[in-house]
């Protein structure tokens, strides 16, 4: 029937006996007690049915009743109150009101009556009444009643709208404030599925990441104990994603799968849903503009779940910002490496990789401003290649270019942290050494740098031999300044190169 018509909220009196005076029947009372209750108090629909069952008991035999809310979206009725035991069949009698006008009378199924609940030409739900004698109820009584329920659950339903919208917001706002900020792929990921565990308040929720090849390279979760979460990725961590049917399910279609029972439906055997033991699940793709990147999976063990259309709403935005913050995310990173590329590059030798001039003298100066704060020695040592012109000039300057980088590989082996071997052009290198050293360490240094360089070096199968000069120069002994150290270490250099080779020590 329709609720909005033919309503009315008064009922013949009744004469009382032995008085003179006439008092409302008790279906007047029912309606009297709603409208009072529903002006002073927000009910919930369990309320309203409580308030209502003493009174239909009496009137109409009531045994039981149910109140089902419809889902607009879905068509799907849901059970939102009770009285007595439900039937089996309650379902089923409930939905036949369906197949009546909207406007028409209630639909009756042997001792149950339908009632469908309608507000502002909507209908929000269906009431179904169990009882012996429900013929007694008058029109306007089921009217009222009827109302009464609509009211409610439209009512309900607008609040649930609200928490919904308010709660998806917030949860992408959030997620896009953090996820702005990530500086890698994974801490992205990472916040994407902390927030979809947040977003459906699940038990479990984990996430994987592929490579260019579809092989998941990353695999992150929240909720698991740390030996379920090494299993999972024991399991998944280069393995392709395509194996796994959920995966496939929704990279084809490009929507989230939200799944109630997941024993009836294909998993990946070691999969999330098998190792988490989710009994129910959403899976959400992520997608990019150059394809699918991976895949967030949230769900309970506890038990299933049955989701709304609204989990399907949020899962979608989760789904589209998620691959939002990743993509962004991407961008960061590469162009952070980047910058880091262009920093190396301006720091270090493009040939040998060593930290070339310019690194070499901010750190000398920083190595002097420390060794002066704490009246401790710091040594330079400059070196050059004896026989390097040879070697260019018989074998080629291809021959020559490796031999620095050669060369370059054993000075880096022989420098210890935070010392510093560097190559300062042509085949000219230098080595800091801090940590105090004496006149005496700093040539042994020196030292052992002409003995490691006078063992052969094989360029294309060809054995090739060379020697070293080294100057050497120490803070405060001989200059206080990184510029005037190098000069002395220089100096002392050719002095080294003059007499043959070997290491010399600035006076």
């Amino acid at each position: 029937m329709s609720v909005g018509s033919g309503l009315h909220t008064a009922g013949p009196l009744v004469e009382a006996p032995g008085d003179t005076g006439v008092t409302p029947d008790r279906q007047v009372l029912l309606l009297a007690e709603l409208v009072g209750f529903m002006t002073k108090d927000t009910p919930s629909v369990q309320h309203v049915l409580d308030l209502m069952t003493p009174h239909l008991r009496e009137l109409a035999g009531l045994t039981a009743a149910t109140v089902f809310e419809l889902d607009s979206e879905t068509g799907l009725m849901t059970g939102t109150a009770q009285f007595g035991e439900p039937g089996r069949r309650d379902q089923m009698v409930a939905g036949k009101v369906f197949r009546a006008a909207a406007g028409g009378p209630p639909v009756i199924s042997g001792q149950q009556m339908a009632i469908r609940l309608r507000i502002g030409g909507q209908t929000v739900g269906v009431l179904l009444l169990t009882g012996d004698t429900l013929a007694e109820l008058r029109q306007d009584t089921i009217s009222t009643v009827a109302l009464h329920f609509a009211t409610t659950l439209q009512g309900l339903t607008a609040e649930k709208a609200r928490q919904f919208v308010a709660h998806t917001s917030s949860t992408i706002q959030e997620l896009f404030e953090k996820g702005m900020t990530a500086g890698s792929v994974e801490e992205a990921a990472e916040l994407l599925t902390h927030s979809c565990a947040t977003a459906f308040r699940t038990e479990h929720a984990s996430l994987h990441l592929i490579d260019n090849d579809g092989r998941i390279r990353y695999v992150y979760g929240v909720g698991c104990p740390d030996e379920r979460l090494d299993q999972l990725r024991t399991n998944l961590v280069g393995k392709s994603a395509i194996e796994s049917p959920v995966w496939r399910s929704i990279v084809e279609s490009g929507e989230p799968s939200l799944i109630n029972n997941a024993s009836t439906t294909k998993t990946r055997l070691g999969g999330m849903a098998q190792t988490l033991g989710l009994g129910s699940f959403i899976a959400m793709p992520l997608m990019s503009g150059f394809g699918p990147v991976g895949m967030v999976m949230c769900g309970d063990s506890s038990g299933t779940r049955e989701w709304t259309a609204r989990d399907r709403i949020l899962a979608q935005q989760l789904a589209a910002e998620g691959a939002l913050i990743m993509d962004s995310a991407r961008m960061r990173q590469a162009n952070q490496m980047h910058m880091q590329e262009l920093t190396r590059q301006a720091f270090h030798d493009s040939l040998t990789g060593l930290p070339n001039r310019k690194h070499l003298l901010d750190r000398g100066e920083q190595a002097i401003e420390i060794a002066m704060g704490t009246g401790t020695r710091m040594a330079l040592l400059m070196l050059d290649l004896n026989g390097f012109k040879q070697v260019n000039d018989t074998i080629g300057h291809h021959a020559g270019d490796v031999l620095l980088q050669l060369v370059a590989m054993r000075l880096d082996a022989l420098v210890r942290w935070p010392d510093m071997a560097s190559r300062l052009g042509g085949d000219e290198f230098s080595m800091l050494l801090t940590g105090n050293p004496d006149d005496r360490s700093a040539v042994e240094v020196g030292e052992l740098i002409c003995e490691r360089l006078r063992e052969p070096f094989e360029i294309d199968g060809r054995e090739v031999k060379i020697g070293a000069s080294i100057g050497v120069a120490l803070f405060p002994r001989h200059a206080i300044e990184f510029g005037a150290l190098m000069k002395d270490a220089d100096a002392s250099m050719y002095l080294a190169k003059r007499s043959g080779g070997g290491v010399h020590l600035a006076k």
